[in-house]
């Protein structure tokens, strides 16, 4: 399973029926992302630019982002944005291959890159 940030912010409409009738958001993603496979593992509100933020375990890419659409389809949300998570083990494979990348890369205006030799 993969972590995932989703995070955003709520309407004024959306924040407006919350306070006239508030809900347990969490429990309402909780629902969403197990529906689809995926875990609710942390949600939080948030001052700032986001209003929310989600840490979801999901299988893949495509039911994280399942879980995204899902809720960003209600209109409620504003700039929803789902970001993979990686653990630092994950990093560090990432770096290993990120060498062996950067020792097969041609920069712009290099010899290699303009097909000299």
């Amino acid at each position: 399973m993969g972590k995932y940030a989703i995070l955003g912010g709520y309407t004024a409409e959306a924040w407006a029926k919350m306070i006239e009738s508030p809900g347990a958001r969490e429990a309402a993603v909780r629902k969403t992302a197990e529906s689809v496979g995926a875990k609710l593992e942390q949600f939080f509100w948030s001052f700032g630019e986001d209003d929310y933020l989600a840490i979801v375990d999901a299988p893949d890419d495509i039911t994280a982002g399942a879980v995204a659409v899902a809720v960003g389809s209600s209109g409620s949300l504003r700039n929803l944005r789902t970001i993979k998570l990686i653990t630092q083990e994950e990093s560090r494979k990432l770096l290993e291959k990120a060498k062996m990348a950067k020792a097969a890369y041609a920069p712009p205006g290099s010899r290699e890159a303009a097909g000299v030799r």
